[in-house]
């Protein structure tokens, strides 16, 4: 079953925003916080509201789903005060790319999802697809942990960011929120 998500961007919300960087294509305008619900939240008051679907994994084998299951942090734990809301858009070749194309790339070149088993199950995610939705960015990812984890998730993410996937990277948006501070 897929699960609507909307990511709202304005003045209010549980998550307090601490730093936006706009690393490729256009910028989203600031905002002091950000409300995170399922369903289809409101454009009322929003600066922007972005919304993805949680749906089935597009290019993992099933072996690893399974070692992704067995060691995945949830989403929602007390001690992840920290978060990351990082929307991406891929560009028009990628999407251009056959299927098996893209899982070579994502995978067996860039080792996508081996990269990230290197920091479960301190870095809790899940990804939102939102191309099918007609919105602006293919996906937008929720990355949580604990402020101590801080550091292995920007590491984390600098690995990721080295690979060849990125180079089909055409808007990237990072946003760093807190929940532990008013």
């Amino acid at each position: 079953m897929s699960t609507l998500f909307s990511f709202r961007g304005g003045d209010c919300g549980a998550w307090r925003v601490t730093r936006m960087q706009t690393l490729c294509g256009e910028a989203l305008p600031s905002v002091e916080r950000v409300d995170i619900s399922a369903g289809n939240a409101s454009n009322e008051g929003a600066d922007w509201i972005l919304r993805g679907v949680v749906s089935n994994i597009r290019y993992a084998t099933g072996r690893e789903l399974n070692v992704l299951k067995a060691v995945q942090a949830p989403i929602g734990r007390l001690e992840a005060t920290r978060a990351a809301l990082i929307p991406i858009r891929k560009s028009t070749v990628w999407w251009d790319l056959a299927q098996d194309e893209r899982r070579a790339i994502f995978e067996d070149t860039s080792h996508h999802t081996a990269i990230g088993l290197d920091y479960l199950p301190q870095i809790a995610r899940r990804l939102h697809h939102g191309r099918d939705l007609g919105e602006p960015f293919d996906f937008v990812t929720l990355f949580e942990y604990a402020p101590a984890h801080e550091a292995m998730f920007d590491d984390m993410l600098a690995r990721l960011r080295a690979t060849k996937e990125w180079a089909f990277i055409d808007r990237e948006v990072d946003i760093r929120l807190d929940r532990a501070a008013n």
